[in-house]
């Protein structure tokens, strides 16, 4: 996919220049002649990179270029042009990510455009995986541990209510105890017996000789 870059410049040679040198390299390369004429382009379109003259229908009508690019969802790379020189301090202050100044000879300006585009790239895959982070997986941790400690508190419930039915099906217990198989025990049994033999015994008529 080719990379769009944005030009903002009211210098039309400026434009048809730079327009130029970043097609032949490779780039997908639109182009406004005011901060407005900016502006509106980001607005309508998603750009990889801004490239932005300071000084067009004011002084610091670049500033409104880069506003507007800072204020954009796609977050493209911003880069200061200009032919006067700028404290780094001012231009980081504006917004820019790059001071770039005209004129430059093409080869230094390609690389250092190459090198803004993949260093902000970096930062953004950087970026994204932070938010990911903390909007994805800190909540769906907190989720997982909601889930387990319902599914727990769940789990004693059911087996609260599973020991309560067992109780309540069980046959009651009998109060009778069996007396313990004693020696006396046994002897009174084999006498029970005895005594209906000896009185059968004693009943029966004894035939004589």
């Amino acid at each position: 996919m080719r990379r769009r870059i944005l030009l903002v410049d009211d210098e039309v040679a400026v434009l048809l220049t730079l327009k130029a040198v970043l097609e032949i390299s490779g780039f997908d390369v639109d182009t406004a002649a005011s901060a407005r004429e900016g502006v509106s382009k980001l607005h309508t379109r998603e750009y990889q990179m801004l490239i932005t003259d300071m000084r067009m229908e004011h002084d610091v009508a670049g500033v409104e270029v880069i506003k507007a690019a800072r204020a954009a969802v796609y977050h493209p790379c911003v880069a200061l042009l200009t032919a006067f020189p700028v404290a780094e301090e001012d231009w980081q202050e504006m917004g820019a990510d790059q001071l770039l100044v005209k004129p430059m000879h093409t080869r230094i300006l390609l690389q250092q455009i190459e090198d803004m585009i993949a260093s902000h790239e970096r930062k953004l895959a950087q970026l994204g995986a932070t938010s990911a982070t903390a909007n994805g997986a800190r909540p769906l941790t907190a989720k997982k541990a909601s889930s387990k400690k319902a599914s727990a508190k769940k789990s004693v419930k059911a087996a609260a209510k599973n020991a309560k039915a067992a109780v309540a099906t069980k046959p009651a217990a009998t109060n009778k105890k069996l007396p313990p198989k004693t020696a006396a025990n046994s002897k009174r049994r084999s006498l029970a017996k005895a005594k209906p033999l000896a009185k059968k015994a004693k009943a029966s008529p004894r035939r004589k000789a």
